[in-house]
């Protein structure tokens, strides 16, 4: 069999959707992975149940793909994260996949939140897998915040980190780079000091402070809440506020945080 085609992880998240979107453009063979017993109907894109978590169903889905965009991943059980890479690397290994396409986050190696690091064990597990990769890290996702400030704003007052700076970055933005990369060759246009397969950061267009997203979406969801910013202890917290979460030279993303507030929150 030969290998053309794109698989796409994480395909029903929130940036694996906007990435299946753009990969059918390509005009190339397109396949996503789904727990799902129940495959969506969906032209133009070939669907697969498979479990990476155990590596169920992987053998038959990885068959004929060349290149996979890996966007699965899971916060609230990221634990799974690694196990699941290492059934993916191996499924490819086996199938022959010439090309894996890893999303990250920018300042992994720098804060040492938990789930920051599985996402930086999942970078070196992919550099050592002997398949030839790319890795990008982007800044946050607009959808992230607004969870976490609908969460937060439950409270009478709103907690944020201190000192805390972040520049969202619109998914669809970060899923036209990714599949630029996948069609593209491993690593190419890749960092001197960051290994041939890691690319240069992927960051919003804009940074703000902790506190301002926080007023922002308040105004925008019509809340009335104070804003707290809170100093976060040890090396996470210096990590925080060191910048570490933001690429100011790698303002590249189009979509606003404005725009999300105007599109997704504003009553």
């Amino acid at each position: 069999m030969k290998n053309d085609a794109i698989m796409v992880t994480g395909a029903t998240g929130v940036l694996g959707r906007e990435v299946l979107d753009r990969v059918r453009r390509t005009g190339q063979p397109v396949r996503a992975l789904t727990r799902r017993a129940a495959l969506p109907d969906d032209p133009g894109v070939d669907w697969f149940t498979g479990d990476l978590a155990t590596g169920a169903g992987l053998a038959e889905a990885f068959a004929g793909v060349r290149t996979v965009i890996h966007c699965a991943s899971d916060i609230r059980h990221s634990k799974n994260d690694i196990p699941a890479l290492k059934h993916l690397l191996e499924a490819s290994r086996r199938a022959g996949v010439g090309h894996v396409v890893n999303i990250s986050i920018v300042g992994v190696d720098r804060i040492p939140y938990p789930y920051y690091r599985i996402k930086l064990a999942g970078e070196r597990l992919l550099a050592a897998s002997g398949i030839g990769w790319t890795n990008l890290r982007a800044t946050q996702f607009p959808e992230l915040l607004n969870t976490a400030f609908g969460v937060l704003s439950k409270l009478p007052v709103v907690i944020v980190p201190a000192g805390t700076d972040c520049q969202p970055v619109h998914p669809g933005d970060v899923a036209e780079r990714l599949v630029e990369l996948a069609v593209g060759e491993p690593g190419e246009g890749g960092l001197a000091a960051g290994g041939w397969g890691r690319v240069p950061d992927f960051a919003g267009p804009r940074v703000y402070p902790a506190d301002r997203l926080a007023e922002d979406w308040l105004r925008a969801a019509g809340k009335r809440r104070r804003v707290l910013p809170v100093r976060i202890p040890g090396k996470t917290g210096a990590g925080f506020r060191s910048g570490a979460l933001t690429a100011p030279d790698r303002a590249v993303g189009r979509g606003t945080w404005e725009e999300y507030l105007a599109e997704h929150v504003a009553r």
